[in-house]
């Protein structure tokens, strides 16, 4: 019984876990990032932090796209 629903779905299912896994792994980067750059402070951090947790991954690109700065 388990082998046949592993084939019909064991390829999609890996595709959606590995994907689902690397905007985990982006999420809670771009998260640790937000509170550790100092180029971020006050305000605009407590806001980039809610945009983050409340809007998930897209909330991330957002912030890696226009929030994050380069530090040195």
């Amino acid at each position: 019984m388990l082998a046949v629903g592993f084939e019909l779905f064991g390829p999609r299912l890996l595709i959606l876990l590995v994907v689902g896994l690397g905007l985990s792994v982006f999420w809670i980067w771009m998260f640790v990032d937000c509170l550790k750059n100092p180029s971020v402070q006050g305000t605009d951090k407590i806001v980039w932090v809610l945009v983050i947790v409340f809007l998930h991954w897209i909330g991330a690109l957002v912030y890696y796209f226009v929030g994050r700065t380069k530090q040195a």
